[in-house]
């Protein structure tokens, strides 16, 4: 049970009949002081029922003002409050329910005016006057403008994107280059919406250990829009509707590209056009708001509601609910425009460049956030909290982690992970990090490369922390698709396969710090991997244009041979569902849904990204399997270790069934690898052992299999052989086919698994 929130009502009062916006030298309806009540950031309804609390950070700030408004669009505010500083150096305000009520406010938009070295205050200042202005920017790298009404980074919800409803695209009210500098942004900004608490029930959290978990990372809106049947299709709702489906098939856990609020209404502008479209979501504008564009019920309070009745669905099916999270930059980019940090306090929650008048800029849109800046690190960390103790989130994964790691203060990179008050380490003492061997806490897992000298930090970072492992994915795409034209390595194979020692070992992280993944939402589908050769990103709507997009994605399209295309795909996810470490599949692998060949669809807000409602037969084939595959892993405690491998755990064998010789592992040329982990190695691992037979050549091979154990005899649970495609190229758990010798043919490019028992 956690606290959700719904609109802030007022108490008492009428509603007034026009726009009130009190003289500024008069005394603002406030009580400057605080009550012993200690009100966190943001905007807070007080216990006593009789108050709002407002409290911000702006340390280089010299006054900021609270403006208060009715409607979220279209007036002036109709109460002001100037803050007070008070001993933490936050500015504060406590407003009466009973004032709010006199002006007829009701449902409570609010946003913030500041001044600073940039932009004097002048008692004479009125919105749209220039009275007090110094400069654009500082030397110090202060952009304070207070005609450009500011978001509290801290607010709960946002009540409409940056560009207007109804898809207008008019930005200019947030600029402050000369011609639009004493633009009044108030009529127009988005305003944080005040929240009022609630008791939500979140449901039975899992606190399964990230090392037994199978990821499903979806894009919320993509996994039930184009399912029209759903009432409530593309929405918080929607995927609720999802959890059961999703849990049978054996996803333990979804991660959600990102939620958190940002610019994105536009994408419904214009249906039929990708222009201006942000369908990814990676560009926050708000770090605590629920997305309302993902909510069914987008009133006041709406989606914070949805977003927890969703999670408490996937927990009511055992499945945790991972985020995907961008605190590396924000929606306001490098640029001029004012809507929140950059207004608030720039030099503060931004890395200013060398000469202080720009930014540095390490994630490709702009400004690094300031990941120095004691107030950034407790925005960060705050959000987190939120997410995970009012929401319901169980973990998080963070876009380009490395920038919140980033040692230096001005126009430079130094990844510096173990410096004192660092993110990385916060996040994993104070939220904290899960146990290795499961409990209370939350799942970390960082993308852990940004852009630039310094920035590629695979391997590198601490304790409680887990990694998208790149080189798990580029080393198996090449040994599945590319043999013969990539050189690989049994050796480099294995040590992918086990966990990737060779990059975690030694840091003393176990294998679940490795997220193995052969395709993410950045790059090809599942499907596209074996059945493109390369990218093509400007095709026509709906699955394009898309610039950018990487030419290094190790695909082939095996000769337009479709049922060479699945077997490929087959071989390729069994060989991520058996290796060590955490899988990570995306939406639509397992339906083998396409792209046609787009890598880099973060703008296409459409069918093309949209997960079908309907397959064909051979997806359904597919889907069968890959269910079966996902239920097997979760069945064996085996291929889920918590410790690194030994002799006594795992052997590797050749095609006599032999253990393999050492020089084997190093040959270039050899493409047949064989695997047995021991059962009695695993608690309760319900199989004597389990072999794997990965054949990677371009022809058919005769194996052995080794000796079963005194009693016991092999039974085959799968082969991604397109001959046994007819039987979903698997066996459900309990009728796997019973060898009656120990001989077998492994088809090239294929893979073919037994449990001994």
């Amino acid at each position: 049970m956690r606290l959700a929130w719904v609109p802030l009502l007022a108490l008492t009062g009428c509603p007034s009949t026009q726009s009130i916006d009190p003289p500024r030298d008069a005394a603002p309806a406030i009580d400057a002081a605080p009550e012993p009540f200690a009100p966190p950031r943001g905007a807070t309804w007080d216990p006593t029922g009789d108050a709002v609390h407002f409290r911000v950070a702006a340390p280089r700030a010299t006054r900021v003002e609270l403006s208060l408004f009715a409607a979220p669009l279209g007036e002036a505010a109709r109460l002001t409050a100037t803050l007070e500083r008070d001993a933490s150096g936050d500015w504060y305000a406590r407003v009466r329910a009973a004032d709010l009520a006199a002006r007829g406010i009701t449902t409570i938009y609010y946003g913030y005016r500041v001044w600073g070295a940039s932009w004097t205050y002048d008692p004479a200042w009125t919105p749209g006057s220039d009275r007090g202005f110094v400069a654009r920017v500082t030397a110090d790298g202060d952009r304070m403008n207070p005609n450009k009404l500011i978001l509290d980074p801290y607010a709960r919800e946002v009540s409409h994107d940056p560009t207007t409803p109804g898809g207008a695209t008019d930005t200019t009210a947030y600029r402050t280059d000369d011609p639009n500098r004493d633009t009044d942004s108030a009529a127009v900004a988005p305003k944080g919406i005040v929240l009022r608490p609630t008791v939500a029930d979140l449901g039975a959290r899992p606190t399964r250990a990230l090392a037994d978990d199978i990821v499903y990372e979806v894009h919320l809106r993509g996994l039930t829009a184009a399912d029209t049947a759903l009432p409530c299709h593309g929405t918080y709702a929607g995927a609720a509707a999802r959890a059961a489906e999703l849990a049978d098939l054996g996803v333990t856990a979804v991660e959600l590209l990102p939620v958190q609020e940002t610019w994105n209404d536009n994408n419904d502008a214009d249906p039929t056009s990708n222009g201006g479209d942000n369908y990814w979501g990676y560009s926050t504008l708000a770090f605590f708001a629920p997305d309302r564009r993902y909510a069914c019920d987008r009133t006041p309070g709406g989606p914070t509601r949805e977003f927890q009745d969703m999670v408490r669905a996937f927990h009511a099916h055992g499945v945790k609910v991972l985020i995907d999270v961008v605190y590396n930059h924000t929606a306001e980019g490098g640029g001029a425009s004012l809507l929140s940090l950059r207004g608030l306090d720039n030099a503060t929650y931004y890395e200013l460049s060398t000469n202080g008048t720009g930014f540095a800029d390490h994630t490709g849109v702009g400004a690094n956030t300031n990941a120095r800046s004691a107030a950034f690190r407790d925005l960060t960390i705050d959000s987190l909290a939120y997410w995970h103790r009012d929401l319901g989130v169980d973990g998080f994964r963070f876009d380009l982690a490395p920038v919140l790691a980033n040692g230096c203060d001005r126009g430079c990179f130094r990844y510096a992970p173990d410096e004192p008050g660092n993110i990385l380490v916060r996040a994993a003492t104070e939220l904290p990090a899960r146990p290795g061997d499961g409990g209370d806490g939350v799942d970390l897992v960082a993308e852990p490369w940004a852009i630039g000298d310094g920035t590629y930090q695979v391997g590198h970072f601490p304790a409680g922390w887990s990694e998208w492992n790149d080189q798990y994915r580029d080393l198996v795409r090449k040994d599945v698709n590319l043999v013969g034209v990539e050189a690989v390595t049994l050796g480099g194979l294995a040590d992918r396969l086990v966990g990737s020692p060779g990059i975690y070992r030694d840091t003393g992280r176990p294998p679940a710090a490795s997220i193995n993944y052969l395709v993410s939402h950045d790059g090809f589908t599942l499907a596209d991997v074996t059945a493109c050769n390369g990218k093509n990103n400007d095709q026509p709507w709906p699955y394009g244009p898309s610039n950018g997009g990487t030419d290094s994605n190790y695909a082939w399209d095996y000769g337009g041979d479709h049922a060479r295309q699945r077997q490929a795909a087959r071989t390729a996810l069994a060989l991520l569902m058996l290796s060590d470490g955490v899988p990570m599949m995306v939406g639509g692998d397992e339906v083998l849904h396409g792209l046609r060949c787009n890598n880099n669809p973060y703008n296409l807000d459409s069918i093309a990204t949209w997960l079908p409602v309907e397959v064909s037969a051979e997806a359904s084939g597919f889907r069968t399997f890959t269910q079966r595959l996902l239920q097997f892993r979760n069945a064996h405690p085996a291929l889920r270790r918590r410790t690194w491998h030994d002799a006594s755990s795992l052997v590797w064998l050749g095609t006599d069934g032999l253990p393999l010789p050492a020089q084997f592992f190093n040959d270039p040329g050899a493409n047949f690898l064989a695997w047995r982990y021991s059962g009695t190695a695993a608690s309760g691992e319900p199989a004597r052992s389990i072999y794997v037979a990965y054949n990677g050549a371009t022809t058919q091979l005769a194996i052995t299999l080794p000796a079963p154990s005194a009693g016991a005899r092999w039974y085959r649970v799968a082969d991604t052989g397109a001959w046994m495609e007819p039987q979903a190229n698997s066996a459900a758990a309990g009728s796997e086919y019973a060898m009656n010798g120990l001989r077998y043919d492994v088809a090239a490019r294929s893979l073919a698994l037994w449990i001994e028992r």
